[in-house]
């Protein structure tokens, strides 16, 4: 499975990778984690990529495209990958289209979560992360069983400095206005699967795997 995972942020795309991830055996490959990886490591390209950020500009679109490309060719992306966080603008999806092209390889699907933005206020500020490892819980939709406390590792639970209101808003606003036109551009390659994303987990699961599996 090649995909990419679209939706709004906290549309619940973090849940919904790990187990897409987890099911077809592909890596989540998120872009934040590559930067991350790549600036830690100190590669070539991390280098490049924090020069941009260090200066307060954007990292181009050339660069964005060159570090995923890299990381899609490590062994354990050679049966599938799910893309989460790229592409972020049509630019950025042309660029991948050339590039997986000229490894013969295309796309299966890609998941759009769809969420009313006035529903993601309120997840957003709800939600908590495990200081750990990661896992994502709402204090609403998906409690963990012990307050405060990772189901799955026992680790802190924290909410994220910008999982506030004002924050989410603007952030909504932002995917709208750059990121929303990839639907379109998707539509038009026959790619897109819409998923309601107001559903419970499970069943944003279960229509995700419908989707994917007709």
């Amino acid at each position: 499975m090649r995909l990419i995972l679209l939706g709004p942020p906290g549309a619940g795309k973090g849940t919904q990778a790990a187990n897409i991830s987890e099911r077809y055996n592909i890596p989540h490959i998120s872009t934040g984690d590559i930067f991350r990886a790549n600036i830690k490591a100190g590669t070539p390209l991390g280098v490049k990529a924090k020069s941009y950020i260090d200066a307060g500009q954007l990292v181009p679109d050339t660069l964005v495209v060159e570090i995923v490309a890299d990381r899609l060719t490590e062994e354990d992306a050679k049966n599938g990958f799910l893309l989460d966080g790229f592409p972020r603008t049509v630019n950025q999806a042309e660029e991948l289209k050339s590039f997986l092209a000229s490894k013969s390889i295309s796309l299966n699907r890609v998941i759009n979560i769809a969420v009313d933005p006035t529903v993601l206020i309120e997840r957003a500020v709800g939600r908590r992360i495990c200081k750990a490892c990661g896992a994502t819980y709402h204090v609403a939709f998906n409690a963990p069983k012990t307050e405060g406390v990772c189901d799955k590792c026992g680790g802190e639970l924290y909410q994220r400095s910008d999982d506030v209101a004002e924050t989410v808003k603007n952030r909504i606003e932002v995917y709208q206005n750059e990121t929303s036109p990839l639907i379109s551009f998707y539509r038009n390659e026959s790619l897109i699967a819409d998923i309601d994303g107001l559903q419970a987990i499970d069943l944003v699961s279960k229509a995700i795997v419908e989707a994917l599996e007709v």
